[in-house]
């Protein structure tokens, strides 16, 4: 399994420092030698194909990728346009994740339809994939999309692709159109019963190699004693299921009720274990997404530093 970083909008940063301190953030992911370093479409908060673009200038040897880019925002020969510009940025680093998103960002927040989104990336797959075979024409058809036209930007890089997969209908497009998923608020048992099977199934059947599950993990280095707040606190600033059916239904499959039961949280023995909870369940890549605890922006600091400098490593060892 490989360790990698998920980090999201940082709040306490003033907005002249966050796009400055988010290219810092990926280069010492990179120097601590994490894997991978993930960044997600925050509504309202920096660009993530932007952000991962710069990224891609400001580190060496890192993976860096979107977790994940909602499809409706962009039309799919546009989102393969901005992927292959990114990829080049990146010298070839770069993993595009997207995904249809929630309906209360989509509808509630956009104004958009979210309208069977299974069958919507279906049809964008379609136009995205043509897209990213290489500089050439792109005509495709379907009952989404009508486009003719082309790409020429890259003929040296190509870009995987991974979707946001929840369900048993986009676990298999992952399978067979993409190159695996990214998940979020999905615990062990859901990974090993319901998410695994399906993806490899599907790749299987389409002849695809072996997908990669991206897991996004919150992690916590604390005292046994503050295991139950950090929970509570990680469902309270990156949870609220209820607000998305997608997640009600993924967390019927597993043991968690909010995102603070996927935590690995506690003392370095703690959160050790639970890593290899979700190896042994089949993840093949953890996004590791550090929830600084304290009262004050001083003890956060130190929380989140102490915390990625322990996961930072585990990486050899978990490789």
């Amino acid at each position: 399994m490989r360790i990698g970083l998920m980090v999201g909008s940082d709040r306490e940063r003033s907005r002249s420092e966050r796009l400055s301190g988010l290219l810092d953030d990926g280069r010492t992911a990179d120097e601590q030698g994490f894997a991978s370093f993930w960044f997600p479409q925050v509504p309202g908060y920096l660009d993530a194909m932007t952000a991962v673009a710069l990224l891609g200038r400001v580190t060496e040897r890192i993976e860096v990728g979107t977790a994940v880019v909602p499809i409706q925002t962009r039309h799919p020969l546009i989102m393969a346009q901005q992927a292959a510009t990114t990829q080049v940025s990146c010298g070839g680093r770069f993993t595009l994740g997207v995904g249809p998103s929630h309906d209360w960002i989509i509808s509630g927040q956009l104004g958009l339809a979210y309208d069977k989104p299974a069958r919507l990336v279906r049809d964008y797959l379609d136009v995205l994939s043509a897209s990213l075979s290489g500089p050439a024409a792109v005509d495709v058809d379907n009952d989404t999309y009508h486009v003719h036209g082309s790409i020429d930007v890259t003929d040296s890089y190509e870009v995987p692709v991974l979707l946001a997969a929840l369900g048993p209908v986009m676990l298999k497009l992952a399978g067979e159109r993409a190159g695996g998923t990214i998940l979020w608020m999905a615990d062990e048992r859901a990974i090993e019963s319901h998410i695994a099977p399906r993806l490899t199934a599907a790749a299987a059947a389409a002849g695809r190699r072996t997908p990669r599950i991206v897991a996004g993990v919150p992690v916590a280095l604390c005292s046994p004693g503050e295991v139950d707040d950090a929970r509570a606190y990680a469902s309270e600033v990156l949870g609220h299921a209820e607000l998305s059916p997608n997640y009600l239904r993924l967390l019927e499959h597993g043991d968690a009720d909010d995102v603070g039961d996927t935590m690995a949280a506690g003392d370095e023995a703690a959160v050790a274990n639970r890593l290899r909870r979700y190896r042994d369940a089949g993840v093949t890549d953890l996004a590791v997404r550090v929830i600084p605890l304290g009262d004050d922006a001083a003890t956060r600091r130190k929380s989140r530093q102490r915390t990625q400098e322990f996961v930072a490593s585990l990486c050899a060892d978990f490789t």
